[in-house]
């Protein structure tokens, strides 16, 4: 059996995978998530996150020694991420390559979430995808695997990271998208937040206006009882991820609209990212599928947040077009390109 072994550090989740590059099967993977770790800060610390993959990637490559006499490749996330965090991953690749003799491939992590959607399948093709996550807001239009074009995205922040942010401003914790999600589930939308954009035909994303809203409605209810009770949480939350949504929603609507207009229409959609795993946005894409006559792909949900299985789904890819990495790219940092 052929494998590559892939390796992902991005941001705070050491992961590692084998990949079978024949059948696309997934031989090996474990994740070790930091989320407890960083919780207490309200998001990510970069430092912090760093020496958590120096402690964690080990422990893990430790499990995959059986498999090393099948490998023919080493993957990593090159870009993008934290600049600390992917140094981990990256320097874990270079030593493996060098002491193994084996080819390096550099991959793209937002190239990786969306081949999620083709874990352990081959790819579909041509292909429209909404990628949702803590650091990106884009709608792509995918005609194969290097031919791959950024429609639009967002202006400001994420849609995943302004729902970590109104969950710090509520005090929820850390990450905010299943903690708003849970707490939206129990709520009312009875507040009245703008949808950004939306007298606008801007073909663009933007949340920091609703993150804004939000803040205030939270100084606003301060001032009126000085304290912020869970009824009032739940229903905020509730109102935000409405019009977090709708907003996805009116933008990927202009992009359904202008493939349906198009005689090389894509047939296939995908969500991809962390924040795709919002239960209530995949029901809202689903009809929206449904109604332009178009088939709904979707990750699985664990694996829709950083991991190295979709960077070992790229590779085989990249392994067989054999495209690879210089072993010393980490110190004269080509521009390994998605697009």
């Amino acid at each position: 059996m052929n494998l590559i072994l892939s390796i992902e550090s991005s941001c705070d989740d050491s992961s590692i995978a084998l990949t079978a590059i024949d059948t696309y099967d997934l031989i090996f993977h474990q994740k070790i998530s930091q989320e407890t770790k960083h919780s207490a800060f309200g998001g990510v610390v970069p430092e912090l996150a760093s020496r958590l993959h120096a402690e964690s990637l080990p422990l893990i490559l430790e499990k995959t020694k059986p498999y090393l006499n099948s490998l023919k490749a080493i993957a990593v996330t090159s870009e993008p991420g934290l600049n600390v965090t992917l140094l981990e991953g990256v320097m874990m690749a270079k030593t493996l390559s060098y002491a193994l003799n084996l080819p390096l491939i550099g991959v793209n992590h937002l190239k990786g979430h969306l081949y999620s959607l083709f874990l352990k399948q081959k790819e579909i093709f041509p292909l429209g995808v909404l990628l949702v996550s803590g650091g990106h807001t884009m709608l792509l239009e995918a005609q194969s695997f290097d031919k791959i074009s950024i429609k639009t995205q967002s202006l400001d922040d994420s849609f995943g990271e302004s729902f970590d942010k109104v969950a710090k401003m509520l005090s929820l914790g850390y990450p905010g998208g299943p903690i708003v999600e849970s707490f939206a589930k129990k709520g009312n939308a009875r507040f009245t937040l703008p949808i950004p954009l939306r007298s606008k035909k801007q073909f663009a994303f933007s949340f920091s206006g609703l993150k804004n809203a939000v803040r205030l409605e939270i100084e606003e209810e301060i001032q009126r009882n000085a304290t912020l009770n869970e009824v009032f949480k739940e229903d905020l939350c509730k109102s935000f991820q409405e019009s977090a949504i709708a907003h996805l929603m009116q933008k990927c609507k202009i992009f359904f609209e202008e493939n349906a207009r198009n005689s090389k229409r894509w047939k296939h959609f995908g969500v991809v990212g962390g924040a795709s795993a919002n239960l209530v946005l995949r029901e809202r894409i689903l009809e929206m599928c449904n109604f332009y006559g178009v088939e709904l792909l979707l990750a699985p949900l664990e694996f829709c947040a950083d991991n190295a299985a979709m960077i070992g789904r790229v590779a085989v890819e990249s392994y067989k077009r054999k495209e690879f990495s210089a072993i010393d790219f980490l110190q004269t940092r080509p521009r390994i390109t998605m697009f």
